[in-house]
């Protein structure tokens, strides 16, 4: 069954833009109330909102839900640049070391005001949604592209000045006669002048940039995933060194069982 004739002549359910556009005033999305009140004028008999609903529904549109969406940008090498980073996750270069690395700022300490209660036959875990502020941390993790284990360092600013330190870092415990092949996103402290010029000076240090806005092909975002599920999103932290503490054991912790990610490269449609 499909719109009343009248629904889809004056287009209130028709998918182009007519059909797309917001409800006048301040209001940024429509409600099947909105939706009658607009066609109201319109039509020879009234509507009621929940007529609108069964419409809606029959048509499986969903108007008063957003999808977020992130148009990529039509970055010429877009592919070039995924093949390359895949290829290097599939098959590394010999004799090389291969890194991923990224930050994680602005991570919360934030400690519940009573206590939270554990889960029972039949009920979830439940969770106070009240808590306290202790600041906040960031860090900077460097992830083994071929073994799985992840370096992570407490930062205090995120910049290049901070980033080029960490790189120092890893220049002096990395083996002198190896290459290093390091994927990075286009963050401000991996693109500053500052950053090219160390690695410039650095030239067994090869950069793989991953394309605008995808950032996701960094593996390093699958340990930060991992830790926030883990360790972050339920955590309850007393202070700020309490929650680094947290994230520097489940590290070691997760170091000592590592293994490196299985990545499946998809052939570009």
């Amino acid at each position: 069954m499909g719109p009343p004739p009248y629904l889809r002549r004056h287009g209130a359910c028709r998918s182009g833009r007519r059909g797309h556009q917001r409800p006048a005033g301040p209001a940024a999305a429509w409600t099947h109330a909105a939706i009658a009140d607009q066609v109201a004028g319109t039509v020879f008999a009234p509507i009621s909102a929940s007529q609108v609903g069964r419409i809606l529904a029959d048509l499986d549109l969903k108007p008063h839900k957003v999808t977020g969406w992130l148009t990529r940008r039509d970055t010429p090498d877009f592919w070039e640049r995924v093949t390359d980073i895949c290829g290097l996750y599939r098959d590394p270069p010999s004799g090389a070391v291969v890194l991923s690395i990224d930050e994680k700022t602005a991570i919360q300490a934030r400690e519940r005001r009573y206590p939270s209660q554990p889960p029972a036959p039949g009920r979830t875990p439940r969770r106070e949604f009240e808590y306290r502020r202790h600041g906040t941390a960031s860090i900077v993790a460097a992830l083994d592209v071929t073994t799985g284990q992840t370096l992570i360092e407490t930062i205090q600013r995120n910049n290049a000045a901070t980033f080029t330190a960490f790189l120092n870092r890893l220049d002096r415990l990395l083996p002198r006669d190896k290459d290093v092949h390091v994927v990075l996103d286009n963050g401000s402290s991996h693109t500053a002048k500052h950053t090219k010029e160390w690695l410039a000076a650095h030239p067994r240090w090869h950069v793989h940039w991953t394309p605008p806005h995808a950032s996701w092909l960094n593996q390093a975002e699958l340990v930060f995933s991992a830790l926030t599920r883990a360790v972050l999103r339920y955590g309850d932290f007393t202070s700020r060194d309490d929650l680094i503490a947290k994230m520097d054991t489940w590290m070691i912790q997760r170091n000592e069982h590592a293994r490196p990610f299985r990545w499946t490269a998809l052939d570009p449609l």
